[in-house]
């Protein structure tokens, strides 16, 4: 069991369900909920646990990304996608019927770590699975996994407060296609592979059960994952009116206000790419970067299966800092010698080569800025070093 240390020892939560909601109430809500954790106020219950759809569709990009290079705007405006932006980190998702919206919120634990806080809430997603058959585990930075797939994102919210939220959206089911559409795809660099390429990389709980199911079919899995996981009683309950008189000035004033949810970074995203020629073929790896960071790699090759030790030297890799001797141990830490039939430090030094050319991207003022995603970066064109591996 998973000991909370609230102050009031209380062994019960607040639980919420709601359906259908739309991007700017759904993430206005769970922010309003925040308001009673705060140091200066007590909230009636130690945490409250909401688990919730959205309508079909919606389109959430995390905290600190460009909306542009994240999202297909054109597309969502033409076919009814709802944009918003979350208070959490992470990257952008798409919500809806078949994805299952989970926000947890109470007092923050003093001296806690977000990693260590990630883990310790992230049990109930856990426990939840489990009730499935599915066995999942906490992998990267902030993603759950089922045999190398991702089945769930998660993220964390600290306000100026004190009081925390914990956001997943668990992949119950996912219409692939219409992902590729909605997030910022270069569809033609991915042919006829884009939905293969990403079914390598996450899965749902309609694959792993065997069945299509809805978010709505498995909630109850997860509200008893929660309860089992922390040892605690979920108490039906309802939203407060104070709550909602906060959620509806943050609908207007946040949520659904055009400056918070096209906000930009400083910088924008970049993308390079570089060859590594193996025993097994010719590998590409891309590499998208923001700042100095690391913000996703995706290698590809001619796989019938996507080798293990590729999926889990990408989770790896995913936001470390873009210099040489990171990668490097990094890439060290996560692959075996000659895991990919290459010494370790030949993948390392093909990534670094993917990440130099994004960086320089970025201090080129007339960086055109060019589409991709965190499963496909946009490659930076044919290289020197693309002949060179071909020959």
């Amino acid at each position: 069991m998973v000991s909370l240390e609230f102050p009031s020892q209380l062994d019960r939560w607040r639980y919420l369900e709601h359906d259908g909601v739309s991007a700017t109430d759904g993430l206005a809500v769970d922010e309003a909920i925040m308001y009673g954790y705060g140091r200066e106020r007590t909230a009636a219950w130690p945490a409250t646990l909401r688990l919730y759809t959205y309508r079909a569709d919606c389109a959430l990009v995390g905290r600190y990304q460009n909306l542009d290079d994240e999202i297909d705007a054109e597309f969502c405006a033409a076919h009814g996608v709802e944009v918003g932006r979350r208070p959490t980190g992470g990257g952008a998702i798409i919500m809806g019927p078949g994805q299952l919206g989970v926000a947890l919120v109470a007092r923050a634990v003093a001296d806690e770590t977000p990693r260590r806080a990630l883990k310790r809430y992230a049990s109930g997603i856990i426990g939840g699975l489990a009730s499935l058959g599915i066995t999942a585990a906490f992998r990267s930075k902030n993603d759950l996994e089922v045999d190398g797939r991702k089945i769930a994102g998660l993220g964390l919210y600290l306000d100026a407060e004190g009081a925390i939220l914990f956001h997943t959206s668990v992949l119950v089911d996912l219409d692939v296609e219409r992902m590729l559409s909605v997030l910022r795809i270069p569809g033609a660099k991915l042919s006829d592979k884009a939905v293969e390429r990403v079914e390598e990389r996450v899965t749902t709980v309609s694959r792993e059960v065997g069945r299509r199911c809805a978010a709505t079919d498995v909630r109850q899995d997860f509200s008893t994952g929660f309860a089992a996981a922390f040892d605690i009683e979920l108490e039906d309950g309802t939203v407060s009116d104070d709550e909602w008189r906060h959620a509806r000035e943050l609908a207007e004033t946040r949520y659904g206000n055009a400056e918070w949810i096209r906000q930009r970074s400083p910088r924008r995203d970049a993308r390079g790419s570089a060859v590594l020629k193996t025993p097994a073929g010719l590998l590409r790896i891309y590499a998208g970067v923001h700042a100095q960071t690391l913000k996703s790699v995706l290698v590809t090759g001619d796989f019938n299966v996507l080798p293990v030790a590729i999926g889990r030297l990408e989770s790896a890799l995913k936001w470390c800092r873009a210099d040489p001797e990171r990668i490097a141990a990094v890439t060290a830490a996560s692959l075996r010698e000659n895991d990919l039939g290459v010494p370790h430090d030949a993948v390392a030094g093909a990534v670094w080569e993917a990440a130099r050319k994004a960086i320089e991207l970025q201090h080129d003022a007339v960086h055109p800025g060019r589409d991709g995603s965190c499963y496909f970066p946009e490659p930076t064109g044919p290289s020197s070093d693309d002949e060179a591996a071909r020959s």
